[in-house]
């Protein structure tokens, strides 16, 4: 595969990555990922 290709198609997927998470964000999805993840973290601790 060509170096321009393999460039191209870094910068393509690391934008969609980009995208991917502010869309994220802005769906409120980053309040229920992170609340699951304090949920998990008591109950490993033995708190919750």
């Amino acid at each position: 595969m060509c170096i321009v290709k393999k460039r191209i198609l870094r910068y393509l997927l690391l934008s969609l990555a980009i995208i991917s998470f502010i869309y994220g964000i802005y769906s409120g999805e980053m309040e229920v990922v992170f609340m699951k993840a304090i949920k998990i973290c008591l109950e490993c601790c033995g708190i919750g």
